[in-house]
């Protein structure tokens, strides 16, 4: 049997306007974050909410004990939600997240956050790499623009050259409208 889980990465202070790295579309992606959060406690559905720490008060952004760091409001954790905090892109590494969800039987893994070709690659990756099924919610993410040897990317074609591969061999990549109707359709 399926047990699913959802997991919200990086939807922290420092990603939105004001912050120290802000993401374009962090707003969108974070409403649509917000959905699906909304979606998993109306189910009932475990929620694991990650949250990154920089190793130092000198990093560029999610410094430790600062407001950018915080999670965002759009998707702030009830008390029974775990939030597992790291301090590298793959949200498995030295968080206890995979034991936990060993523990809670959970089969299935639902992906959203920030950002599309750092921490929502690594993780979605790691996790198919330890055995779990995985939807990225595509419209539930959110891409920097990045600069390769003087080329520049812009954020959407970065966000669509990492969902691409994943949806090729990793996992089933969604937007929410998909995810909504298929699981009103599994309620009904």
């Amino acid at each position: 049997m399926t047990k699913s889980a959802l997991l919200i990465v990086d939807i922290q202070n420092d990603y939105f306007p004001g912050g120290l790295m802000p993401l374009p579309e962090m707003e969108a992606a974070a409403a649509k974050a917000a959905k699906l959060l909304k979606g998993a406690r109306d189910r009932a559905e475990p929620i694991f909410h990650i949250r990154h720490i920089a190793a130092s008060t000198d990093a560029p952004f999610f410094r430790p004990g600062t407001e950018g760091s915080c999670i965002n409001a759009a998707v702030l954790p009830e008390a029974a939600e775990p939030v597992l905090e790291k301090s590298r892109p793959n949200s498995f590494v030295d968080t206890g997240l995979e034991t936990m969800l060993r523990e809670a039987r959970i089969t299935h893994l639902t992906i959203c956050g920030a950002m599309s070709q750092m921490c929502i690659d690594a993780t979605a990756r790691a996790a198919v790499d330890l055995g779990f099924h995985v939807t990225v919610v595509s419209d539930a993410c959110a891409a920097a623009s990045v600069t390769f040897a003087g080329i520049t990317v812009p954020h959407d074609h970065v966000h669509a050259s990492i969902m691409a591969p994943l949806a090729a061999s990793y996992a089933q990549v969604v937007d929410l409208d998909h995810i909504t109707k298929e699981r009103d359709r599994q309620s009904a």
